[in-house]
């Protein structure tokens, strides 16, 4: 508890160093939990290491699919499951971990004495992971790209959308579940309903268009769905005007959701 509050405390609570903007203050909350993260061995494996992991092992499973009548190739397949997996791993799953600790050892009720304000205390932690992903994504961008023989993006500012929407999305979504989570154990659980969902049915391993309609209509409405298939439009240019708009509308609804619910049910002191 003391290293984790001297690491937080040292650059965002002395009172010797007033941060007079957001960003200086979220700027120096980042650094702190920057510095908790390479500390913590098994967040860096998860982190750094489980979206390759996870991605190889897709990669057997997406060759025995039938993608002739999708327009699709296995690298189109992978790629976008990849970068969805980085959105579960990096981003998802540590900051639920993230919140749930820092509300347990008090970090966040001290923090709310300080200068930062509350979206301030929630973006400042959120920001290393939100940047890892981002860098994490585009170098498995190029090796997915180099080594499955994905020609280069058509539209690629549609991948850019997708990830630049998907990370605060899965950040906000980890607020959201952290609220409802009683203690770091239970955090390790917590996460499993939307990662299992998620790669399920997301169109991370199994593309909707591999999928009954029915089925495919229900995974569209999946907080992570609109992410991956922008991601995938980007390098396929598959998409018309009313299906990006389509999955604009659900990945700003999960976030407006997910705002909802921290509003109204996140928790700054433990949980008794």
């Amino acid at each position: 508890m003391s290293t984790t509050l001297d690491a937080v405390r040292s650059p965002v609570l002395a009172p010797a160093r007033s941060l007079k903007t957001a960003a200086d203050r979220m700027k120096a909350l980042a650094r702190a939990e920057l510095t908790l993260l390479g500390r913590n061995k098994s967040a860096l494996f998860t982190v750094l290491v489980l979206p390759s992991l996870m991605s190889y092992a897709m990669y057997s499973a997406v060759q025995g699919l039938d993608l002739k009548q999708t327009g699709l190739s296995v690298g189109t397949v992978v790629l976008p499951g990849a970068l969805g997996y980085v959105l579960l791993f990096a981003v998802y799953s540590p900051l639920v971990g993230v919140y749930v600790v820092r509300r347990e050892e008090l970090v966040l009720k001290r923090l709310r004495t300080g200068e930062l304000r509350d979206l301030e205390i929630l973006a400042g932690a959120a920001l290393p992971s939100a940047l890892i992903a981002l860098a994490q994504s585009a170098l498995l961008a190029v090796a997915c790209s180099v080594l499955l023989h994905v020609p280069m993006p058509g539209s690629a500012w549609l991948a850019v959308v997708g990830l630049a929407l998907g990370a605060p999305m899965m950040a906000a979504l980890a607020a959201a579940t952290s609220a409802i989570t009683k203690s770091a154990e239970g955090a390790q659980i917590a996460v499993m309903p939307m990662m299992m969902l998620s790669m399920a049915g997301s169109g991370m391993v199994v593309p909707l268009d591999v999928m009954p309609d029915k089925l495919a209509t229900v995974c569209e409405m999946l907080p992570l769905t609109p992410a991956v298939e922008l991601i995938r439009s980007g390098w396929t240019g598959g998409a018309g005007v009313g299906d990006v708009l389509r999955e604009l509308l659900v990945m700003v609804v999960w976030t407006l959701i997910a705002v909802l619910v921290v509003r109204k049910r996140f928790r700054w002191e433990p949980r008794r």
